[in-house]
């Protein structure tokens, strides 16, 4: 059986209201974490201009394309491995980057390491969008969100949700600007940025 997420169930329509607009113009994506793959099928299905590219550690890469060759339309490519700490990444000048309920669960020094990938491949113009918790001025949006960021760090000390101000000055030394801040349902966020700066380096 293949590994189902109740949260992507719950959330890949609001989810994909809000990329329906935001990648209208683009040809291409890649995923950064695409876990389960029900995003990518979801999202590729209803979205047959864009070709995605899914990824992830290289352990979680056969249930994720058991479900891409049962599941996914031509435009879902096969899903390749992507450690974000690493300092070569397999792409290079991509139009979008998409991750999801990613950020929480990697250390802060993946998260830096993520943003540096994502800085030396998203092309001039190009977005960025980020879904998942995030407190604003160290504060929690809601006291679920409190209760599980407790839960996060009671497994692993270091995942967390993160603070909005230290990952936008992660993104805008990579030459992105905010563009987008979209309040969605249960307590999360769907941050988008763009590359006004300079390209891939």
């Amino acid at each position: 059986m293949l590994p189902f997420s109740e949260a992507c169930e719950r959330n890949k329509d609001p989810i994909l209201g809000i990329l329906r607009d935001a990648f209208a113009e683009l040809s291409g994506v890649v995923e950064i974490g695409s876990g389960t793959g029900q995003h990518a099928v979801h999202f590729t299905r209803r979205l047959p201009h864009l070709d995605w590219q899914p990824t992830d550690r290289a352990e979680y890469l056969a249930a994720l394309a058991a479900r891409i060759a049962l599941e996914g339309p031509p435009n879902l490519r096969s899903p390749v491995a992507l450690d974000v700490s690493s300092p070569a990444w397999p792409f290079l000048d991509i139009e979008a980057v998409f991750t999801a309920n990613t950020l929480h669960i990697m250390s802060w020094p993946e998260v830096e390491g993520m943003f540096r990938g994502i800085g030396r491949i998203l092309s001039r113009g190009g977005l960025l969008a980020v879904y998942g918790p995030f407190r604003y001025a160290g504060h929690y949006t809601s006291d679920s969100n409190a209760r599980f960021d407790q839960g996060l760090r009671a497994r692993d000390a270091a995942s967390g949700i993160r603070d909005f101000e230290a990952v936008n000055q992660l993104a805008t030394a990579q030459g992105l600007t905010l563009i987008a801040d979209n309040a969605m349902p249960a307590n999360n966020q769907l941050l988008l940025w763009q590359r006004h700066g300079v390209g891939p380096q």
